[in-house]
């Protein structure tokens, strides 16, 4: 059986970082199912230049950091994305890199995604209650899984860990000491790593994703006729 390569893009910013400690978690229950390989990549540590049109250019030249992640984006069989909110939206760099993925995730017309159902899970983690994670940030951080579906991706699962912080003001790791959340993200992980396997062999998403992803498609088929 052919090793299944996973992705993880970390965009904590912090040392130690809460979203990192959970996509360990989240690894760790990846790695129960045996024969996967996975990249972990803290986008901190890469230097990526701010998007800006010549990167659609066939002519111009992507910087090493670009072109290492670009390989392993194409060749992951799955993608997990791990990041902080800060101040209601995604660090600038995880942004960015999701304006560059257009360079290779988008078609010639840049309208249509290339990335084939590519399964993906997102961790998101913010000082704020799980109940403003559903009434406003969801909606603030929803360009990532936006944009995933418009370069072909599809969103298997998503997790908000929520009151983050040491107290107010006060910034550090704490997931650490939460057992119950750390199993359910090795929980989670196995999950994924399993949707991940019968898609890699099959084609197949869940029954649930494929639904979103056949009317999304439909969506955007409905949209190129009406321009």
């Amino acid at each position: 059986m052919a090793i299944m390569n996973i992705l993880v893009l970390i965009a904590g910013t912090n040392e130690p970082s809460n979203s990192h400690a959970l996509a360990s978690a989240f690894t760790q229950g990846i790695h129960q199912l045996g024969n996967v390989h996975v990249d972990n990549k803290r986008l901190k540590d890469l230097t990526i230049e701010h998007f800006n049109l010549d990167f659609y250019e066939t002519q111009c030249p992507q910087e090493e950091d670009f072109c290492k992640i670009q390989e392993l984006v194409q060749n992951a069989d799955g993608i997990v994305i791990a990041s902080p909110i800060w101040n209601f939206g995604v660090p600038a760099h995880l942004k960015n890199l999701i304006d560059r993925f257009g360079s290779f995730a988008l078609d010639e017309t840049r309208s249509k995604g290339t990335l084939g159902g590519k399964p993906f899970f997102l961790i998101f983690t913010g000082g704020a209650p799980a109940a403003a994670w559903t009434g406003l940030m969801k909606k603030t951080t929803s360009a990532v899984p936006e944009a995933i579906k418009f370069f072909g991706g599809s969103i298997i699962g998503t997790h908000f860990e929520g009151r983050c912080t040491k107290g107010k003001g006060k910034f550090g790791l704490v997931v650490d000491e939460r057992p119950k959340s750390l199993a359910h993200m090795r929980e989670e992980g196995l999950k994924y790593a399993q949707v991940v396997e019968e898609f890699a062999k099959s084609g197949k998403l869940p029954v649930k994703q494929s639904a979103v992803k056949h009317i999304y498609d439909l969506g955007q088929s409905v949209m190129k006729k009406m321009k």
